[in-house]
């Protein structure tokens, strides 16, 4: 009885002897294992140049799938070459293991290696260096993590930037007033002038600096932690800014009588101007005091001798809302400054401009935030103009 080559259990036993069998057989083996080694690895080659970095994919589940489907399209190759070349299946096993193997190192790599960034780059940042970012190489969920992670990297950076600025700010601030303060009284102390009143006077006039800084701190400090609640309720216009502007007119007199430097001056008038005379609004009053003698006091600051200071008062759209305008006649607010005007210690960069914290207007702009209103710096032909408007009573639940 004859058998075939799909006959001979020798061949089927063993598959050294097929591949070096006699007969016909015995050249074509061997090229068609080879053949199939370069078909295999040339797709797989394609497959990872198309798969690498895996940028098609939107979708970790889609580029999971891919690999599964890649790892079944592999197993069926090497067992279609099994059964044209008659190679036993445990060597396809072994080589099916190895192929899988292999391609889930290269996709794991792929995958853990945004991962191993960010926790280098978390480390670093825990260490205070926050100028590392991680390279976003991928469009699925793990490339979006890359990109919300730099930008939590970026607002740590500017953070960490703020209070440097603050810390180094305030210590300028601060030293400043104790500096004069300290002098005038070892000059007391060491018989170098008499405490006499003028002396008294100059040692209280720094005094008031430090003391009014620390409660600019204070108050930006509980804005920033949103101890401060709102406290609004109606109130008439007229009135109440009639008080603020008679408060900023009367610390002009006691520092002119007195003969302090003080920010207020008596010879810069002002003017309020609210129209309808009964208007009323809507708004926490400690907090609107904040803003208006703020912006009122840095008026007067940068107003020429006999320039005068104009509040303007009228009612918005809105039942309780306010537009509020301070406007003086001074030399204004470069257009390259208005951008951070409102800055914490922001000072102009036009003449003038020494002596103020820098904080005054950074205040009114958070009381002003707190109300959710609007507060900026309006076009001008002459001085400054700056805008205010509260949105008035919340709408009532129907």
């Amino acid at each position: 009885m004859s058998q075939g080559p799909t006959g001979d259990p020798a061949r089927t036993r063993n598959p050294a002897r097929a591949l070096s069998g006699s007969g016909p057989a015995r050249g074509r083996v061997p090229a068609v294992v080879l053949r199939g080694r370069q078909v295999v690895r040339g797709w797989l080659r394609q497959l990872w140049e198309a798969l690498r970095p895996w940028d098609p994919t939107r979708s970790i589940k889609a580029a999971l799938q891919a690999l599964v489907i890649a790892s079944v399209m592999i197993t069926t190759l090497l067992v279609t070459l099994a059964i044209h070349s008659r190679t036993e299946i445990r060597v396809i096993t072994i080589f099916s293991i190895i192929a899988s193997l292999l391609i889930t190192q290269i996709v794991a790599t792929n995958l853990t290696a945004p991962l191993r960034e960010m926790t280098a780059v978390a480390r670093a940042m825990a260490g205070g260096d926050y100028t590392r970012r991680v390279a976003r190489v991928r469009r699925d969920e793990v490339g979006e993590l890359a990109e919300t992670f730099n930008r939590m990297a970026a607002d740590l950076a500017a953070v960490d930037r703020h209070r440097k600025e603050l810390v180094a700010n305030v210590s300028h601030e601060l030293r400043t007033p104790i500096a004069a303060l300290r002098a005038v009284l070892e000059n007391v102390v060491d018989g170098v002038s008499a405490a006499d009143p003028e002396t008294m006077r100059l040692a209280l006039q720094q005094t008031e600096r430090l003391g009014k800084l620390v409660s600019q701190l204070l108050d930006l400090s509980r804005l920033d932690s949103g101890a401060v609640r709102l406290d609004a309720k109606r109130f008439e216009v007229w009135p109440y800014l009639s008080a603020v502007l008679k408060t900023a007119s009367l610390g002009a007199d006691r520092g002119k009588a007195g003969g302090t430097l003080t920010r207020a001056r008596a010879d810069v008038p002002l003017h309020l101007d609210v129209s309808p005379p009964e208007l009323v609004a809507y708004a926490d009053g400690e907090r609107l005091h904040q803003v208006v003698a703020n912006l009122v006091d840095n008026a007067m600051k940068h107003s020429p001798p006999g320039g005068r200071v104009t509040v303007r008062a009228r009612g918005g759209s809105a039942p309780g809302s306010l537009d509020l305008e301070v406007r003086d006649e001074g030399p204004g607010i470069p257009e390259a400054d208005r951008v951070r005007v409102f800055d914490r210690f922001h000072r102009g960069s036009h003449p003038g401009t020494d002596g103020g914290t820098g904080l005054g207007l950074a205040i009114a702009r958070w009381a002003v935030d707190l109300h959710g209103g609007r507060i900026e710096v309006a076009e001008s032909p002459r001085g400054c103009r700056i805008h205010v408007t509260l949105p008035g009573m919340p709408p009532q639940p129907r």
